[in-house]
């Protein structure tokens, strides 16, 4: 068993127990046929994972690593809020007729901000500091601008990641308004393991520890009678996550520099449906 996989089952059983249902009330998610998507959730789920003791990926049901990085890399490397330069099709449901999906995500990402130092955006300066100033306690990224809320097609649920470095390890805080367990749990995690892993590497330091915190961690109604048949799939190792030694700039980092080695994993039999 990966470790990933215990504390994706553990989490999602003390929901599915002990969570408190919306049902009760008007929700905004809706499903295709229309249907108001209700969940099941748990408050403030607090997951650590240390990176140098495993890669946090599911066995229990196979995720899409490739697409995971190339959607870490839109946001992040590319700065970008257009489906067309990504290489999938999760975020057409969020998109407009030119494929933007607004001031969300990579673009408040690449917005510029003046410092003493210079001017730079959030990504830039993280690397600046963790290159130049690394005792630093401002080492952070904040998406959720409330200023351009109205101009996001979807507000950020992975809003927030703040960076710190202890002698020569780096670690990182993932902070998430909201997560959909099933769908989306554990591709977040994996992404942030890997965004963690490529900040170490260019800035001479080595990943240690990912802390996931979830503010509103949630089962969606439909995704349990899936959800319960993972809990009675194999269960195996978790693989190695090799990354290319070479790469010494962030920018120039591409999905091909990431591989998985030994992943053993039970492909989704069922399409999950994503609530809109």
């Amino acid at each position: 068993m990966s470790y990933a996989d215990k504390v994706f089952i553990e989490n999602c059983k003390d929901i599915l127990k002990n969570g408190t249902w919306d049902t009760d009330r008007e929700v905004r998610p809706r499903w295709l046929d229309g249907t108001p998507a209700h969940t099941v959730k748990k408050f403030c789920v607090v997951n650590r994972y240390d990176l140098k003791k495993e890669f946090p990926i599911l066995t229990v049901r196979k995720t899409a690593f490739r697409s995971a990085v190339d959607e870490l890399l839109w946001i992040w490397q590319k700065k970008s809020n257009n489906v067309n330069d990504l290489n999938s099709h999760i975020w057409d449901s969020w998109a407009d007729e030119s494929g933007s999906i607004g001031k969300a995500y990579g673009y408040q990402l690449g917005v510029k901000h003046k410092y003493k130092e210079g001017e730079f955006d959030q990504v830039d300066r993280v690397l600046f500091d963790l290159k130049n100033n690394p005792a630093s306690r401002r080492i952070l990224t904040n998406i959720y601008t409330f200023a351009d809320l109205h101009e996001m097609h979807l507000y950020p649920c992975a809003y927030s990641m703040t960076f710190n470095v202890s002698g020569k390890t780096l670690n990182g805080i993932l902070n998430q308004r909201s997560n959909d367990m099933v769908v989306a749990n554990n591709w977040n995690v994996v992404q942030y393991s890997v965004l963690l892993i490529m900040m170490a590497q260019v800035s001479g330091l080595e990943a240690g520890e990912l802390v996931h915190v979830i503010a509103d961690a949630h089962i969606y109604d439909r995704h349990i009678p899936t959800l319960e048949k993972m809990f009675e799939n194999p269960q195996y190792a978790a693989p190695k996550l090799v990354v290319n030694p070479d790469v010494k700039n962030f920018y120039d980092f591409t999905v091909d520099d990431f591989k998985l080695e030994g992943y053993e994993a039970t492909p989704l039999k069922e399409k999950l449906e994503v609530a809109v």
